[in-house]
């Protein structure tokens, strides 16, 4: 079985850097409350800027919530994160779909982030529907990203 891979773009006027920059340093900013997988709200979402490292987010208390790593850390054109959150958005070391994210600059200025969410079919049975979640979700995260650069330019 396959499954299409989830691709998403959004234009932001921010240089390649830094929307590379706010994009990975930021995603606590621009990821809404309540929207991920920790039984608390996070406090902040790390990912540790190199390949191999940690992708998790961190609630008030301290709480780290694992969601998966970096495969390629490369400012300011791509990031690539192994996301190992299973069919019941749990973390799994054993389970591996893919987001890559690239920052082209526009000629017109600015930078076209383009999201790939790949692999889906490992999801097994569940596949379909969790592509269906993820693919109505990627969408609302991207404008909040968006927003933020858009914000971080005034």
């Amino acid at each position: 079985m396959t499954i299409a891979p989830i691709l998403r773009r959004v234009e932001v006027a921010a240089p390649p850097a830094q929307a590379f920059d706010l994009f990975a340093s930021r995603m606590a900013d621009w990821w809404p409350k309540g929207r991920t997988v920790a039984k608390s709200p996070h406090e902040a979402i790390i990912l540790e800027p190199r390949p191999g490292g940690r992708w998790f987010e961190r609630d008030a208390e301290g709480q780290e919530t694992h969601w998966g790593e970096v495969i390629a850390w490369e400012p300011p054109t791509r990031l690539l994160l192994g996301w190992r959150l299973n069919a019941q958005w749990t973390f799994d070391p054993g389970f591996l779909t893919e987001v890559e994210i690239t920052f082209t600059a526009l000629p017109q200025g600015g930078t076209r982030v383009t999201l790939e969410h790949r692999n889906l079919e490992r999801f097994g049975a569940q596949a379909q529907a969790r592509r269906d979640q993820l693919d109505g979700g990627w969408p609302g995260l991207l404008a909040d990203y968006a927003a933020l650069v858009a914000a971080s330019l005034k």
